[in-house]
C-alpha cells in the first residue's frame, strides 16, 4: 500500500480552549483527559460532537473513535432510540424526585436475570461509586478492614496499603493496566483465586466496570464460569449515561439495610436507568455483543499482520473486544520514541485511539470504519518503523 503523508492537524481552537481552561480549572482537564496523556501538540483537546462511531473536534477534524469515551460507548454515540426513551421520560414523567420512580425494579429485574452473581443490587453513578461501595459491603460484613487489590478500581481513598485481616479480593477479571498490553487470565487463575477466597472467609469482588456488558451480557464471570461475591457494573451500561451498579448475593448484599449507609441525591435519578434498560434491550435483540466479537476478530487479525511485516517490537492484545497497540520497553527506552512517532502518525490521519489505554469497539464503527482504521494503523506503523 502507498503510505500517504498525513501533516499536523488544525488544532487551533482546542489549544486556545485549553489556554483558557488552564485558568478556570486546575489542570484545565481532569485526570486522565489531559494533554499528557496523549502525544501534546498532535491530538484534540475539546471534541464538539459525535454521532455513531466517529467525532469531531471543536476545530472541525473528524475521526474514527476507537476510544468510545474510555468505555460507556458500546452501541454508538448519539443513539437515536436510547435517546428518545431519555426524552420521553424527562418530558413526561420527570426524573429528579424525593422518591424512586418504578423503572428501578424493572433494571433491577434484568440485571438478576442476566449476572450470575447478581441476587440483589443498588444502581449508583460512577464505577469508583460501586466499587467503593462493595468495599464496605465486604468490610461490613466480614468485620475485617484489609483489602487485596490488583489493578485500577476507581479513585477513592481506601485504594491504599492498610494491614490487619483481609475482608475481600478485588480485581478485574481480564486484567486491563494502563501503558501495558491487556491480559486474558491465565487456566486455573480466576478458580484458584475464588478458592482461596471461600476457604479463608474472604469475599471475591470481580471490577466488572470494562467487562460488563460487553464480553458477555453477564460479564467475564458468566464467560469464565466462576462467579464472585460482588460484583461492579458501569460503563457499557447504559452507552454512555452516567450509571453504575453494585451487585452480589443477597446474604452480603443485605448490610447494606442497616450496617452500611449509602445514598446520595442523585443516585436514583430515572434517566440513565431509563437508558440502561433500553441499552440492554437493544443489545439483546441486535445480538450486539457477537458483532462486535467479529468485528474485532476480524480487526485484530489485520493489525497483528501489519505488525508483524513491521519488523516493530509492538503487540496487539485486547481482542476482539479492546483492542491495544503497545510497544516492547528495551534498555535505551526506544520504545517510547516509537510509541510517539507511532501515535502521531496515527492521530494525523484521523483515527482516535490513546498510547497508555486501550481502545474499543462500539456496535456502529462499520466495516469501512474498522478497514480505514486498520489501513491508517499499517501506514503509521511504517512511519514509525524509520526511527529503527
Amino acid at each position: 500500500m502507498e503510505i500517504k503523508l498525513s501533516k499536523k492537524l488544525l488544532l487551533t481552537k482546542s489549544f486556545k480552549m485549553y489556554e483558557e481552561a488552564l485558568e478556570l480549572i486546575p489542570g484545565a482537564i481532569l485526570g486522565i483527559r489531559r494533554p499528557y496523556n496523549f502525544v501534546e501538540g498532535e491530538y484534540p483537546i475539546f471534541f464538539d460532537n459525535a454521532k455513531g462511531g466517529k467525532v469531531i473536534d471543536v476545530d472541525g477534524n473528524e475521526y474514527i473513535d476507537m476510544l468510545c469515551a474510555y468505555g460507556p460507548i458500546i452501541i454508538g454515540h448519539r443513539e437515536k432510540e436510547i435517546d428518545n426513551e431519555v426524552t420521553k421520560q424527562m418530558k413526561e414523567k420527570g426524573f429528579c424526585m424525593s422518591l424512586t420512580q418504578p423503572i428501578q425494579n424493572r433494571l433491577a429485574k434484568k440485571l438478576k436475570e442476566l449476572i450470575p452473581c447478581c441476587e440483589k443490587m443498588v444502581f449508583m453513578k460512577m464505577g469508583s461509586d460501586a466499587t467503593s461501595a462493595a468495599i464496605r459491603v465486604a468490610r461490613a460484613y466480614t468485620k475485617r478492614p484489609v483489602i487485596f487489590h490488583c489493578g485500577y478500581h476507581g479513585w477513592h481513598d481506601w485504594s491504599s496499603e492498610v494491614h490487619g485481616e483481609v475482608a475481600a479480593i478485588i480485581l478485574t477479571p481480564i486484567n486491563t493496566p494502563g501503558g501495558r498490553e491487556v491480559e486474558m487470565p491465565e487456566n486455573g487463575y480466576l478458580e484458584g483465586v475464588r478458592e482461596l477466597a471461600t476457604e479463608n472467609g474472604v469475599l471475591l469482588i470481580y471490577d466488572e466496570i470494562r467487562t460488563g456488558f460487553r464480553v458477555d451480557m453477564g460479564g467475564a464471570q458468566k464467560m469464565f464460569n466462576v462467579i464472585p461475591d460482588l460484583a461492579a457494573f458501569g460503563k457499557a451500561m447504559a452507552n454512555g449515561y452516567p450509571i453504575s451498579a453494585l451487585v452480589g448475593k443477597k446474604e452480603y448484599m443485605d448490610v447494606l439495610i442497616e450496617k452500611v449507609f449509602l445514598s446520595s441525591t442523585f443516585f436514583p435519578n430515572s434517566l440513565s436507568q431509563i437508558a440502561a434498560l433500553k441499552t440492554i434491550e437493544i443489545l439483546e435483540r441486535e445480538n450486539v455483543l457477537n458483532d462486535i466479537r467479529i468485528k474485532g476478530t476480524n480487526f485484530a487479525k489485520g493489525i497483528k499482520e501489519s505488525i508483524e511485516e513491521s519488523g516493530i517490537p509492538a503487540k496487539f492484545t485486547g481482542e476482539p473486544w479492546m483492542p491495544y497497540i503497545t510497544f516492547n520497553p528495551d534498555p535505551n527506552f526506544l520504545y517510547r520514541k516509537l510509541r510517539e512517532e507511532f501515535y502521531t502518525q496515527l492521530i494525523r490521519r484521523k483515527v482516535f485511539l490513546q498510547p497508555f489505554h486501550h481502545g474499543y469497539i462500539c456496535y456502529r464503527h462499520s466495516e469501512e470504519d474498522l478497514e480505514y482504521a486498520a489501513n491508517m494503523i499499517d501506514e503509521s506503523l511504517k512511519e514509525a518503523k524509520k526511527l529503527l
